[in-house]
Parts: C-alpha cells; sequence; structure tokens
C-alpha cells in the first residue's frame, strides 16, 4: 500500500487544558472515549502534526491524544531554561492525562518526544499507568550518551547540539527565528515528503521568538553532554552505572537513513529493553512518522494487535 498523500491529512480541533504543572496545553483528542489511549508526542521542531497519519489511521478503534508539548505553538512558553529540565516535560505528560481523565495509556514519541517517551515508560511501569512504549527514532538515553563519548559518527551528528545551546547563537534567532540557528547549525532543508502547507506551518511557528526559544530550551535544559570532536571527554556517572530496564511491551521504529541518529543507537537496546519489538526503516529519515508514515502504521498495527 503506497503512502497516503500528505495533504489529505485534516486539521484537528485543539483542546486547551491547564495542568496541575503549571502549564497549559493544546492538544488533539479524537476517538473513542472507552477506547485504549495512545498518546502521541512529537519531537523538535514540529508540533501534534507529526502524527497526523497515525492519528488519523487509528481515531476509529484508539483514543488518540496529542498535544502540542511545552514551549510550542499555542502551549505555555516559559522562557527560563530551568522550566524545561525532563523532570518536567515528563510531568507534563501524566499531568495531560490526568487532566483528559485517562488512567492507562500507551505512550508513542519521536525524537524529542521519545526521549521524554523512554522516561515516561520507565515512571509509568513502575506505577502502572504505560501499557506499552512506542518510539521512532529516539534513541535510549543511557545508549545515546554513552554513543556521543564512544562513538566518532554519533558525536559528529550531534554537534549541531552545541549550537542550540550557545548563547552566542540567541541575536540570530532574535532577528530570525527559528530557521536562522536551524539554517546555520544543520543547514535545514524541506524533506521531499513534506508538502507545502506542512512547510508554512512550520515556518509560521518557527517565527514566532518565545517559541523558538523555547524550543531550544529542551536542549538547554537536558544534562546529556555533547562533547566536541577534539574532546577527550569520559563518560558521565550516570552512563557508567547499570540503568533501570524497560520492562513494557517496547516497539521500536528505526529510519535507516537519519541524518542526527544513526543506526548505531540501536545496538545494546536489547540488552535495556526486556520485551523488545526492533523494525528498521529503510530509505526514510529522521522524520519517519510522515516520511515513511505506511511503515510506521504497520509497525504499530502488529505491535498493537
Amino acid at each position: 500500500m503506497p503512502d497516503p498523500t500528505p495533504n489529505l491529512v485534516p486539521d484537528y480541533d485543539l483542546v486547551r487544558h491547564t495542568l496541575a504543572t503549571g502549564v497549559e496545553i493544546d492538544a488533539v483528542d479524537v476517538g473513542p472515549r472507552d477506547a485504549p489511549v495512545l498518546l502521541f508526542l512529537h519531537g523538535f521542531p514540529e508540533s501534534h502534526r507529526t502524527w497526523r497519519h497515525q492519528i488519523e489511521h487509528f481515531k476509529d478503534r484508539f483514543r488518540c491524544i496529542a498535544p502540542d508539548q511545552r514551549g510550542y505553538r499555542g502551549s505555555s512558553k516559559p522562557q527560563e531554561v530551568e522550566a524545561y529540565t525532563p523532570d518536567k516535560l515528563v510531568a507534563d505528560v501524566f499531568a495531560l492525562a490526568d487532566a483528559c481523565g485517562v488512567d492507562r495509556f500507551t505512550v508513542v514519541g519521536h525524537d524529542w518526544g521519545g526521549a521524554i517517551a523512554w522516561a515516561v515508560a520507565l515512571a509509568g511501569q513502575q506505577n502502572g499507568r504505560v501499557e506499552r512504549l512506542v518510539i521512532a527514532n529516539a534513541p535510549h538515553p543511557w545508549l545515546y550518551q554513552r554513543a556521543l563519548i564512544q562513538r566518532p559518527q554519533q558525536r559528529e551528528s550531534a554537534q549541531y547540539i552545541r549550537a542550540f545551546r550557545d548563547r552566542a547563537n540567541d541575536d540570530l534567532v532574535r532577528e530570525h527565528g527559528l530557521v536562522g540557528i536551524l539554517a546555520k547549525a544543520v543547514k535545514w532543508e524541506r524533506s521531499s515528503a513534506m508538502p507545502d502547507e506542512e512547510r508554512d506551518r512550520l515556518l509560521a511557528d518557527w517565527k514566532d521568538r518565545d517559541a523558538a526559544f523555547g524550543m531550544l530550551n529542551w536542549y538547554r535544559a537536558s544534562s546529556v553532554h555533547v562533547p566536541a570532536m577534539d574532546e577527550d571527554a569520559e563518560l558521565p556517572e550516570f552512563a557508567k552505572r547499570d540503568f533501570p530496564k524497560v520492562t513494557i511491551p517496547t516497539l521500536v521504529v528505526w529510519a535507516l537513513d537519519d541524518l542526527a541518529l544513526p543506526p548505531v543507537n540501536t545496538e545494546g537496546m536489547d540488552e535495556q529493553v526486556e520485551d523488545l519489538t526492533l523494525v528498521e526503516v529503510p530509505g526514510s529519515g529522521h522524520f519517519v512518522p510522515w516520511e515513511a508514515p505506511n511503515k510506521v502504521i504497520d509497525a504499530m498495527e502488529a505491535f498493537l494487535g
């Protein structure tokens, strides 16, 4: 079956939620209210639209909730870096579930949304609220930190993060919005799979200076160490110790042509995840949820049963 025409995916109404974490979050919420819940988390620098194809496919059988996360679009955009530490981003996810009246859910994440989904899964398997985990091109945090130190390919691919964290680039962001630093740090170009209307949405979002700094603060608040290429770096203490294993059923979909997160990130994942299904997608880059949407849908269908 060919991938769907991206232009045919509709807009969804957004519901505004005031969360117990002190922020307001806009979220898609479609599907039967008594159905199992899929909670979709987008990554940088997108929005709930990352998951538009999967939401459209699953909304008849699942309740699909997809927020614009803290710092993005119309949701709250605090400007202080400390407002974006991972514990706060994880707390937002559980608070959103509470606000939607949802007890148990499957968390689905891509890129930064996937990084948070890993942490949500670790917490949720303890409190019984997260049933399953679905990851699309988002590295396991322990494995990623080790790859940044030990694998030159991953270290080189992550140098853009150092640019995102560099305050010397703030004037560029103030003048041009997010597109200025994207052009400098990652030489961003539109994927051939991105239709004009989706590109226009992103460019409009990236002009919002508060949102631009909100998005960058996800990187600035993270404790992950990205060494310079010539740095003689050692593993941080947390990457030397054993890491809690993910015990809930986990699907990892990995696009093999991802320039930022090469496939080395899947090595050793089976040792960190007790019940792992790994599906590799050749011919797709980093944004696999919409570059190869049917591949992701097929993997999810098989995994969700």
